[in-house]
């Protein structure tokens, strides 16, 4: 004999009874009612958030050229001093702003206010090639209709003034990456090589004030420049290369390696200011452990060991400036760095 229970006509009662009470007790909310905005009501608020939006697509163009003053006038006044490099940075950063954000917030604008704001549920359906190809066109067709973008000419042109100039200052900051014509294996070449030479006195930053060997004592620092950097023709970029830092030690804590027995001058030695990770400066020194600290990325090197890293994410160590003294007791360079300073953008042994 069987169990027919779970068969009863009493279960199934029971089991549609329960289904219309959690049919009755989560009834289907539906859409919400659609509420039209002002500009579905007024044509009149419709013009005034179309001549809203070309104004926002307009300050996007005036951001564009604003970017172009910056960067022809205000880059093109000689020898540019740091205030008005600041200057300069600052415009170009506001043009480069205004132009993406007028772009933006219009489109934003455009899409709250004037586009159509109906909510439409659509059934799931069966992929079929063709089908779904004339369904992408169909949609495409239906979008460019609902943007209103062919009956409202003010909006379509501002619009494709302010795309059409936006990407434009990027051109011209990827083509100062080969200024003056050069070839990458020129640039290459220019930044390998500093101002340092044989016989090039070591000077305070910034008085250019030469160092004599006796004004440096043990645990002191200085941030040097070669001698007659503040009279180049381009001083920024020649520091941005130069720039060391220079240190002295007891010579008896300092792990010398083949090679290098000369490059310092009784324990005073000089090295790149310029971290090997991205190319922050250098600024501290911690007597007591020998360490050079990097403040963006703390990138640590030990002085005791040729400035060898032993913290933090820079590649390898701090190039070296080889130094010697000259008749009247200044410091002076022996040559210039034997690698290139900053970060390794190309292989060190070349």
């Amino acid at each position: 004999m069987g169990d027919h229970s779970h068969g009863s006509p009493e279960n199934s009662g029971t089991v549609a009874k329960a289904d219309d009470v959690a049919q009755d007790r989560f009834p289907d909310p539906g859409l919400p009612p659609h509420r039209p905005r002002l500009a579905d009501r007024d044509p009149r608020a419709a013009k005034r958030h179309e001549r809203q939006v070309a104004l926002l697509f307009t300050i996007s163009i005036i951001g564009t050229l604003f970017f172009f003053v910056a960067y022809f006038v205000l880059g093109h006044l000689g020898d540019m001093t740091f205030a008005e490099l600041r200057v300069q940075n600052a415009a170009l950063g506001l043009g480069t702003a205004f132009a993406m954000l007028g772009i933006g917030v219009g489109i934003v604008h455009w899409a709250k206010t004037l586009m159509p704001d109906h909510e439409l549920v659509e059934s799931r359906h069966e992929i079929r090639t063709e089908a779904d190809r004339q369904d992408a066109v169909d949609i495409v067709d239906t979008i460019i209709d609902e943007s209103g973008i062919k009956r409202r000419p003010l909006i379509r042109n501002t619009l494709i003034g302010a795309i059409a100039l936006a990407p434009i200052p990027a051109i011209f900051m990827f083509r100062d990456l080969e200024r003056s014509g050069k070839t990458a294996g020129e640039m290459v070449e220019q930044l390998r090589h500093t101002m340092w030479d044989t016989g090039v006195r070591l000077t305070r930053d910034p008085s250019g004030t030469p160092i004599k060997a006796s004004d440096v004592q043990i645990g002191s620092a200085f941030h040097v420049i070669p001698e007659g950097l503040n009279e180049a023709e381009d001083v920024l970029n020649e520091k941005a290369k130069a720039v060391v830092l220079l240190m002295r030690m007891d010579p008896q804590e300092m792990n010398i390696s083949e090679g290098r027995e000369d490059w310092n001058v009784d324990g005073i030695v000089a090295y790149s200011k310029i971290c090997t990770h991205v190319g922050c400066p250098i600024a501290l020194y911690e007597q007591h452990t020998h360490h050079l600290l990097c403040p963006c990325h703390q990138s640590t090197f030990d002085l005791a060991n040729e400035c060898k890293v032993v913290f933090g994410p820079a590649g390898h160590a701090l190039p070296q400036l080889p130094i010697t003294v000259d008749a009247e007791g200044y410091l002076v360079a022996q040559s210039d760095f034997h690698e290139p300073v900053g970060p390794a953008y190309w292989e060190r042994g070349q």
